[in-house]
């Protein structure tokens, strides 16, 4: 398929910078049952119905941006994929100035031998146990926003380590956050659960790939990252109970929707403990996901051609068209948009 079908002209200000304060005081615009609909995250309880079955990303980002020094050059490191114990696959800046066996210093204790490089990316190992490399993580490092967000004080570099962190954060491994569940508070969650909706979680570790634009003209040839995803036994059995009773599944992010469906690519749910490169574009059959909780994504990119997928491609420009015009805030930490399965309709 044509990428540049899912291009659209997205201005600067547009994209959001900081969250909503609170969190669940951000938009939602509404696009089930054919409709497009204004409205807020606190008006989900109400959209949803009792039955329903809200499934949810339990991944907890770590912050794996770090700034380093080999001898005297700056080296800037975004860790983007665990390799094995205390080794990382991380895109490096300026990649060109780091040969094999290289040292990289993130502090006087704290270092990682760079183990090969190829383009941009080099594997790094930094000679610890992953338990006490998340401590030095958690002392050096900082959260991994995406690039088209900048940050210059401290102040918003303090503030991301909650902001960009959602509350259902349990399993450490993302280099990314699942932003969809960024809206989201205890307050809302428990009206939610009061509604009769129930809840289960899924994990995948998302990766700093859903970042790469794509740059190929046809989807085909376009090479999709892969992630770690696990979606248990327990999870599967609700998610059968909901269909069998007539409750819908819904997706908290594209990511949960992305472990849903490689669970069930043969048309059966089964559990699913392993790595997905789940590459969903338009004429993708759905198998699980009735209804998606998504942010609004970027131009050209894989998760905006999963929603035109879900919803139809008319239908999603339309509708980004309709957050342009009314003031939406786009992307990780922007507003978000409730998309209904069309090919079940």
């Amino acid at each position: 398929m044509r990428v540049d079908i899912f291009d659209y002209d997205l201005p600067i200000e547009k994209i959001a910078s900081s969250p909503a304060r609170p969190r669940d005081s951000s938009r939602l615009l509404d696009l089930t049952e054919g409709k497009t609909a204004d409205r807020t995250i606190l008006d989900l309880p109400n959209i949803l119905q009792p039955n329903d079955l809200l499934v949810i990303n339990d991944t907890r980002v770590i912050p794996s941006s770090l700034n380093g020094f080999k001898n005297n050059a700056k080296i800037q490191i975004n860790l983007h994929k665990h390799i094995e114990n205390g080794v990382w696959a991380a895109f490096a800046r300026p990649a060109k100035r780091l040969n094999r066996g290289d040292k990289i210093f993130f502090n006087n204790n704290f270092g990682a031998t760079v183990r090969s490089r190829e383009a941009a990316e080099v594997i790094l190992d930094f000679e610890t146990d992953d338990q006490v490399l998340l401590q030095e993580l958690h002392t050096t490092g900082s959260m991994p926003l995406p690039p088209y967000i900048k940050r210059s004080t401290r102040s918003d570099i303090e503030a991301d380590k909650t902001d960009y962190q959602s509350i259902f954060a349990k399993h450490p491994g993302a280099v990314a956050a699942p932003t969809a569940s960024l809206h989201f508070t205890r307050s809302l969650i428990n009206k939610i659960k009061m509604r009769g909706i129930n809840q289960t979680n899924v994990t995948l570790h998302v990766g700093a790939g859903t970042f790469l634009p794509v740059t190929v003209s046809d989807s085909i040839d376009h090479s999709m990252h892969s992630e770690w995803a696990e979606l248990n036994n327990y999870s599967v059995s609700l998610i059968k109970k909901t269909k069998k009773n007539g409750g819908r599944i819904v997706a908290l992010g594209t990511t949960a929707l992305r472990v849903l469906e490689t669970a069930a690519i043969n048309g059966d749910l089964e559990t699913f403990n392993g790595e997905t490169d789940l590459f969903i574009t338009p004429g993708f059959t759905f198998n699980v996901v009735d209804l998606l909780i998504t942010n609004f994504h970027q131009p050209r990119s894989t998760l905006l051609m999963l929603v035109a997928a879900l919803a139809g491609t008319n239908r999603i420009l339309e509708a980004y068209d309709h957050a342009k015009n009314n003031d939406y805030r786009f992307l990780s930490y922007g507003d978000a948009c409730l998309i209904e399965n069309m090919n079940k309709i």
